[in-house]
């Protein structure tokens, strides 16, 4: 009879193993610990549909949810100081919240900077903006609301539903812009 010999283990292929095996433990790991990489089960944002809930710490630490807020229109503008494109519609944001801040109306402006305050606190004052700003440097937003980049902005009627979805930078002080914030302000 003839012995088997034994054969030699292929080195290469073991490591090829390892590594696969310890990458897929890292990424499972990573998306059990962390917000950014869970999945939700929500439906998509969609305007018609109910606006999901959210909670984020202001500037000054207390923590604002967007069911704070109903019975106003409410302006959610996601963002961060970082975004030349944030940066550039800002100032016409403080415009419509000047003309709008004693009626029916919040504008809640989520930042996604990872400093969190650190960054934003400064930003907020340099730019004299007086709108509450929120802080998500864990980017929960992003997950919640399924955004693309920044900035993104929802505009929310008295009862919780998104009545508009805007992608991209946009002046907030124009009349049209003031106008449909105002129509909804006066829906009942």
């Amino acid at each position: 009879m003839m012995e088997e010999k034994e054969k030699p283990i292929n080195l290469t292929a073991a490591f090829i193993v390892f590594l696969a095996i310890t990458t897929l433990l890292v990424v499972w790991s990573m998306k059990q610990n962390n917000p950014f990489f869970q999945s939700t089960n929500q439906a998509p944002v969609r305007v018609g549909l109910p606006a999901p809930d959210f909670t984020f710490p202001g500037l000054d630490g207390k923590k604002v949810s967007l069911s704070d807020y109903r019975g106003k229109v409410v302006f959610v503008n996601i963002w961060a100081t970082w975004c030349p494109p944030c940066v550039e519609e800002m100032p016409s944001m403080q415009k419509l919240y000047q003309k709008l801040k004693s009626e029916y109306f919040e504008i809640l402006a989520v930042s996604i900077d990872s400093q969190g305050a650190k960054v934003v606190a400064p930003f907020m004052k340099k730019y004299k903006l007086t709108f509450p700003a929120l802080i998500d440097s864990m980017g929960t937003s992003k997950r919640i609301y399924k955004t693309t980049g920044v900035p993104e902005s929802y505009i929310i009627d008295k009862d919780g539903i998104l009545a508009k979805k805007v992608i991209g930078p946009l002046d907030w002080s124009q009349p049209d812009v003031l106008r449909l914030f105002r129509d909804l302000i006066q829906r009942n």
